[in-house]
């Protein structure tokens, strides 16, 4: 019975653990590694084709991104998330390959008129409709019987809609050990989302920590705070640009736009418009809306039966088109753009900032945490030029960072969640954070709590019947990646190897066939070698 750390060990994004008993392999989240590349994160030590299930805490690309990928290199097992979580995945895997193949195609363009060779993209549609068809949704709060020896039960974590800290526990003969992956924890008294569930006892917890060394500030009133921004830029003649997550953040800007209305909070200007621009943005609020039971928080659930929605209001525009999304620039009026990505890394965002940044009229408010090493990152650190399609555009926008705003729990509340389990767990992992921040807070936590705490690395394998780690993974900081290799473009080839991965493991879980069965396999594999065979 062992643990392996993969992805989002001494960073925050990618999140990938590795879970062993007796025959099964299972992931908790594969996640897609955004910004700076810091440690050289190991592979997952198995073939894909030979996990068996994966559990997703919740639909973030940095906890689900990779699944298409999973899936094209051979996985064919069954994928563990809450209703909302299989939904929102539905949408933004779909969105993630479309990215894939785009950046793909464009950098083919260029290596075609280079004579450089073409690469393929990390996964396409056609892999994210095909994992898609293998997501099990589970609703919340329900223990499901996986398989003989693997329990799961999915926790509201108050941290996106459908989000979730999964507690699973893994039998091996007469051993049984329980553990909790907290995912990402929300920060509580949210728009729209429930506040966090409290955990049970377990004996070991993976926990976040992208603020593990920050006490967020106390809430302001988000809607006036944004009314005063809103009022000050169109009074310039400005634009105010909003680089969001389409899902979440993007619904409670919504949310505080909408207060702003019915409230007349900005009466000079009643009837300004907002532009959400980004399909996917769309579909995740339509799946808002279709989750409202079992996910909203009871105060806008009263606003719901009181006839009120509270994402949806006189003036929201909603841009699917790139027809849509290209006219929005030559409107003149002043107004709310609402784009994706939430860290300008690619899609609208980067068109819209193209065309705002270099005007001092205009504010860029930032509402959502900035990996370093992303441009959004960067503009929010000082940089007073950018390159955005290849052309350098001055910054002279007012760059704004909204305080307050938070998806994540920060240390106070973390520590809280923590001390507030029935028991001290025998071991405390901590995850998802900046270098840095994992060692200290793991300190902090072992302080605060009495349990041991530590931050591992990746490919740190630790002995779950033993409390003891096994294998200690690479310390070496990762090199510099090249575009490329950044992205997970690869070649065909790659793609040529992965199936014959794929067919191994497929050889290897027909051990127990007959004879009859085995032999006609074996000839099937040897006419397809002998019809490539050079």
């Amino acid at each position: 019975m062992k643990l392996t750390f993969i992805g989002a060990a001494h960073e925050v994004t990618g999140s990938c653990h590795f879970l062993e008993f007796a025959d099964r392999h299972i992931l908790i989240d594969c996640g897609m590694e955004q910004g700076a590349d810091i440690y050289e994160n190991q592979e997952i030590p198995v073939n894909a084709a030979s996990i068996d299930y994966v559990f997703v805490t919740h639909a973030h690309i940095d906890h689900s991104g990779l699944l298409p990928l999973l899936y094209a290199r051979g996985f064919r097992g069954k994928v563990y998330a809450t209703n909302a979580t299989t939904q929102l995945c539905g949408i933004m895997l779909k969105d993630s390959a479309h990215i894939q193949e785009s950046e793909a195609e464009w950098k083919n363009r260029k290596a075609r008129r280079a004579g450089r060779p073409e690469v393929v993209p990390m996964y396409s549609v056609e892999d994210a409709e095909g994992v898609l068809q293998h997501f099990v949704p589970c609703p919340y709060d329900r223990e499901i019987r996986v398989c003989e020896g693997l329990e799961a039960c999915f926790r509201d974590a108050g941290h996106l809609l459908g989000s979730s800290f999964i507690e699973i526990r893994v039998t091996e003969g007469k051993e049984s050990r329980k553990l909790i992956f907290s995912g990402d924890l929300g920060n509580g008294n949210r728009a729209l989302i429930r506040d966090p569930e409290l955990p049970g006892a377990a004996d070991y917890l993976i926990i976040e920590s992208t603020y593990g060394d920050r006490l967020h500030t106390v809430p302001p009133d988000y809607a006036t705070e944004m009314a005063k921004v809103l009022a000050a830029t169109f009074s310039r003649g400005g634009n105010v640009v909003i680089p969001a997550f389409s899902v979440g953040r993007t619904q409670e800007m919504l949310y505080y736009l909408r207060k702003i209305k019915q409230n007349n909070m900005l009466p000079a200007f009643p009837g300004f418009e907002v532009y959400m621009d980004s399909p996917l943005s769309v579909e995740a609020t339509n799946i808002f809306n279709e989750n409202v039971s079992e996910c909203f928080r009871a105060e806008d659930l009263a606003m719901i039966q009181q006839g009120i929605n509270p994402i949806q209001f006189p003036g929201l525009v909603k841009s699917v088109t790139s027809e849509d999304s290209k006219a929005i620039n030559f409107d003149k009026k002043p107004k709310v753009i609402i784009s994706a990505s939430g860290m300008c890394e690619a899609g609208r965002i980067r068109h819209h900032l193209k065309h705002n940044l270099w005007r001092e009229e205009c504010t860029i408010v930032f509402v959502g945490y900035q990996v370093p090493g992303t441009l959004g990152h960067s503009l929010l650190n000082g940089a007073t030029e950018v390159k955005l399609f290849g052309e350098t555009v001055q910054v002279r926008a007012q760059i704004l960072n909204l305080p307050g705003i938070s998806g994540h729990a920060d240390r106070e509340h973390l520590t809280s969640w923590v001390q507030g389990m029935p028991e001290k767990p025998k071991q405390i992992f901590v995850v998802h954070g900046e270098d840095a921040v994992t060692d200290e807070f793991a300190a902090h936590l072992t302080e605060a709590t009495g349990a041991p705490a530590i931050a591992p690395y990746s490919g740190d394998s630790y002995d779950l019947l033993q409390n003891a780690c096994v294998v200690l993974g690479s310390r070496k900081r990762a090199e510099k990646k090249t575009a490329a290799k950044k992205k997970g473009v690869s070649s065909v080839f790659d793609r040529l190897l992965a199936a014959g991965q794929r067919l191994l493991a497929v050889i290897h879980k027909n051990k127990e066939g007959s004879n009859k069965d085995l032999a006609k396999f074996a000839d099937q594999i040897n006419a397809l070698c002998d019809k490539w065979e050079r």
